[in-house]
């Protein structure tokens, strides 16, 4: 079964042309007006401000800024504010995968207590197969049955789907039940078949990178129904 794939897009403009949308907080700071989307789904930015060096946005402004932009099209979810656990990402924070686990889970509950409009995405990390399956034991009973949860740190290993499949697989063997979210998943990873089958929905911006590299528009709508409609 073909998960559903939300395109990724750098700014809210493109958003009112595409079916459904991945839309990064860190593009609507700014922003002052709503904006026209159909289903989407608010990132919090993660992954740009932790391997840039900076810190999460404070609990409570993220809150804010997730009930404002509620009011925009179907928000049907906002990602929690997670720790990746690539290497390099260890090597800027300074810490473990274990400190990368727990900041995770306290940053989804800081969040949750905030009562926030719409669904929060609990995001599972760690690196090995393993730590994934570590990670769904320390949420405990947050992750209900049945529940919508990310795959994190896996956006990096595209090139090696047989390294995504096995993490998908070790979650789906402690939870089968979780409808899972791949972070980043290219064609690349789509491609074969049981990684596809694993997911309920995923994102990803690379046909954005792909039109730049080919030398055609990187913020074409054309070009990015292009890239879903090939996966």
């Amino acid at each position: 079964m073909r998960p559903t794939f939300y395109i990724g897009v750098h700014a809210p403009l493109l958003a009112k042309a595409l079916p459904n949308t991945m839309l990064s907080i860190n593009a609507l700071l700014k922003r002052k007006s709503c904006f026209e989307v159909g289903n989407w789904i608010l990132d919090s930015g993660a992954f740009t401000r932790i391997s840039s060096g900076q810190e999460h946005l404070p609990i409570d402004q993220y809150a804010s800024e997730i009930n404002r932009w509620s009011k925009c099209g179907n928000l049907q979810a906002a990602v929690s504010q997670d720790y990746m656990c690539e290497q390099f990402i260890l090597e800027i924070t300074g810490l473990t995968v274990d400190d990368h686990q727990r900041l995770t889970i306290e940053r989804y509950d800081a969040l949750m207590a905030t009562n926030p409009s719409v669904y929060i995405l609990p995001v599972l990390q760690g690196f090995t197969p393993e730590e994934y399956q570590s990670h769904i034991q320390q949420y405990g009973e947050r992750l209900t049955l049945g529940a919508w949860v990310g795959v994190g740190s896996v956006c990096k290993r595209n090139k090696s789907p047989i390294e995504v499949l096995k993490v998908l697989r070790a979650i789906k063997e402690v939870r089968p039940d979780l409808r899972l979210h791949g972070f980043g998943i290219k064609k690349t990873a789509l491609k074969v078949p049981h990684v596809a089958a694993l997911l309920a929905t995923c994102d990803s911006m690379a046909w954005s990178f792909a039109a730049r590299m080919e030398g055609r528009d990187a913020h074409s709508a054309i070009e990015a129904l292009s890239y879903a409609k090939s996966i």
